[in-house]
């Protein structure tokens, strides 16, 4: 009897019939579970990962069934200790995939969401807050590099329209027979009101230095006018609201009170290190969001502050990571 032996071919490899490159050829939104010591105990953090690799204009496709399993290899191979360093998994399986997938270069996206326990302002009660960690890395034959990033959400209050109430209530003050004097003082001591917005901020780092990423989300928090909670008695609302407008801010103030937080307090970022600073505020009077971003290398952003003067170059953050592995 003729026994026939069929031998798949490896079509992914094989030559497309349009001989050129792809920037990037991957998955996207694979969820998976990554053990932790939290507290002391262990813990399950649910991540989302993305992974592309560069394609070779003589190959076809990559082996896409292929991206869980080696993410399964990777984050078995990795010891994760008491924080979660999120960059340190997204670097280990681009060089995983490099090497397994012998792929020109792979670029790696971890978004985890991440208890942090803090105290209300006033009552000190005890309150999780969940905030976004990502993880960014690029890997080649020749080398690897990452960045640490963050999401956290807050307030801002609007200075435009409380000046406008500023100007409007002095006004009914001096009419009302208040001197100058006595209404200066009253706006001063009077939170004046204006429109809230809840921000979302975003702070990218990629720099060799260990950074804590709760401390990342205080350095995000602190360029807004308040933190929000979860959990407010009476006495934390007031504070919240009272703090909000008495620190009113635009969502430009926040990116640049971002990066002056960030090289003020991590002294020893070298000048070739990668900074990235987001702010999204969602309007509360109007139909749009509105946003601000500035990036570019440490170096880059020292000169500007010391100068005063704009800089040509804003290095992007894909082409730092690009340049660097």
């Amino acid at each position: 009897m003729d026994e026939r032996v069929t031998t798949v071919s490896d079509l992914q490899a094989s030559s497309p019939d349009v001989r050129i490159g792809l920037s990037r050829a991957g998955v996207t939104g694979v969820e998976k579970a990554v053990r932790m010591q939290h507290g002391g105990q262990d813990a399950l953090v649910y991540a989302e990962i993305d992974c592309f690799v560069d394609l070779d204009p003589a190959q076809k496709g990559v082996h896409m069934s292929r991206f869980p399993e080696l993410f399964e290899e990777a984050i078995d191979e990795l010891v994760i200790g008491e924080k979660l360093l999120v960059e340190r998994l997204a670097e280990h399986i681009a060089r995983h995939i490099v090497d397994r997938q012998e792929a020109l270069r792979a670029e790696v996206k971890i978004a985890a969401r991440y208890p942090v326990e803090r105290l209300t302002p006033v009552t000190a009660l005890r309150t999780q807050e969940l905030v976004t960690l990502i993880g960014l890395a690029t890997a080649s034959p020749t080398g690897s590099h990452r960045a640490v990033g963050v999401e956290a959400t807050g307030i801002n209050a609007c200075p435009c329209a409380q000046g406008l109430v500023r100007d409007q209530a002095a006004e009914r003050l001096g009419e009302a027979g208040f001197e100058d004097a006595d209404v200066e003082r009253i706006l001063e001591l009077v939170p004046l009101a204006t429109h809230n917005q809840r921000g979302r901020g975003t702070l990218y780092l990629g720099t060799n230095l260990r950074l804590d990423a709760e401390d990342l989300v205080g350095l995000i928090e602190r360029s807004m006018s308040s933190p929000i909670y979860e959990l407010l008695k009476r006495p934390d609302e007031l504070f919240v609201v009272e703090h909000a407008h008495l620190t009113p801010r635009f969502v430009e103030d926040s990116v640049r009170l971002m990066i002056g937080n960030v090289l003020a307090a991590y002294s020893g970022l070298a000048d070739d290190d990668f900074v990235l600073a987001r702010q999204i505020n969602f309007e509360t009077i109007h139909n749009h969001e509105v946003l601000a971003e500035r990036f570019g290398t440490v170096g880059e952003l020292r000169r500007e502050l010391e100068t005063g003067e704009h800089s040509a170059r804003h290095t992007e953050l894909r082409d730092w990571l690009q340049s660097s592995a």
